[in-house]
């Protein structure tokens, strides 16, 4: 092996052994429920339309940084990207993202993203109305990223996080670390993001901590050289291997002959794969425009309904650049009662300076 090969593959072993070790202290809350789950959320119209919630695509776009900051780079210095999802029933939410580079120091990003779940009325056990409450949640982040190579960069977040019910709340601490291998002429690029890795540190009432929803994910993209096609897999929650949810109330067999009901889909090992997998395809025919469409297998099992032929579990989007701004949206087919519409908007404020 050539001495140059070596010293680009140590940042990666290294980054790779933090990732392990810090999966000591996250690992046990796997098995259980957590808090903070929209921390998870996809926090742009393009991740997405392509089926998740991160993507490993190093090509400058501010609102992917949330979620995998090792894309964090000085290209992106005043970069602003605006986000919003018309969520389900009056829920929504949304991302402010800005970033800026330092010389010394490498660059930095900061993003605000809330969760707003509307207003509810309060009665007491009788049900006489007593009026309203709201319900909300929000998560200060600030993110760093810096490339340690020609082909290597690493990133990390550190957010805070807040939430209110009602009279309760609760707030937490969370740490994001990731890696980034980029080819540039191969155009690929391959990512390893280990996320909400904390804890709660005030409690919604008096008890034990619940855990933060940590994720490990193995992120790749490849861009093809003679069409205008990008391909990205998705690797979700690895350090869970079986993603199976069985429902206790879901009826396994006919009523009427007592057989049992047949389930559409893969079974045993390929499914159990297939839960951890996200696909997504990009065609970019002219630089202003961007079509997208995405596959998530999990979110398909989880969210379709037996008796209905649909389109659960896809998810498809647009890009369009219009002068200095960038214009993205995604609709995701998440179950038969809705898909939520997603908008982003990006520009670079140094554009307005020249």
């Amino acid at each position: 092996m050539k001495t140059e090969n070596i010293v680009r593959i140590k940042p990666a072993y290294i980054t790779l052994i933090l990732i392990v070790n810090i999966l000591n202290t996250s690992i046990a809350q796997t098995g259980g429920r957590s808090t903070f789950e929209f921390l998870n959320l996809p926090a742009s119209a393009r991740a997405s339309a392509l089926g998740s919630n991160l993507l490993s695509i190093s090509d400058n776009d501010v609102s992917l940084v949330y979620t995998n900051p090792s894309l964090i780079n000085p290209d992106l210095h005043n970069n602003i990207s605006l986000s919003f999802v018309d969520y389900y029933s009056d829920i929504s939410y949304g991302y402010a993202t800005y970033a800026r580079s330092f010389s010394h120091t490498g660059t930095f990003a900061g993003t605000v993203q809330y969760i707003n779940y509307g207003t509810f009325t309060q009665a007491d056990p009788t049900g006489q109305q007593q009026g309203n409450f709201t319900a909300s949640e929000v998560a200060l982040n600030l993110g760093w990223g810096r490339q340690l190579d020609t082909n290597f960069s690493i990133g990390a977040n550190i957010k805070g996080i807040f939430s209110s019910f009602e009279t309760y709340s609760a707030s937490g601490l969370a740490v994001d670390v990731a890696g980034s291998w980029i080819l540039p002429e191969e155009r690929i690029s391959l990512s390893l993001i280990a996320r909400n890795i904390g804890l709660q540190l005030s409690r919604y009432r008096p008890g034990e901590r619940e855990p933060l929803p940590f994720d490990l994910t193995l992120a790749f993209s490849k861009r093809l050289e003679h069409v205008p096609l990008r391909f990205s897999v998705l690797l979700t929650s690895l350090q869970k291997w079986d993603l199976t949810y069985e429902d206790p109330l879901l009826i396994k067999t006919d009523p009427l002959t007592g057989e049992q009901k047949k389930v559409s889909g893969l079974k045993g090992i390929p499914d159990k794969v297939m839960r951890h997998v996200v696909l997504g395809a990009e065609f970019q025919p002219v630089r202003a425009l961007s079509l997208r469409l995405g596959y998530n297998y999990q979110r398909r099992q989880q969210l379709k309904v037996e008796s209905s032929m649909s389109t659960v579990g896809f998810s498809w989007g647009i890009g369009l650049r219009i002068s200095k701004f960038q214009f993205n949206y995604a609709r995701s087919n998440d179950h038969l009662a809705g898909a939520p519409n997603y908008i982003s908007i990006a520009t670079n404020f140094s554009d307005f300076l020249k």
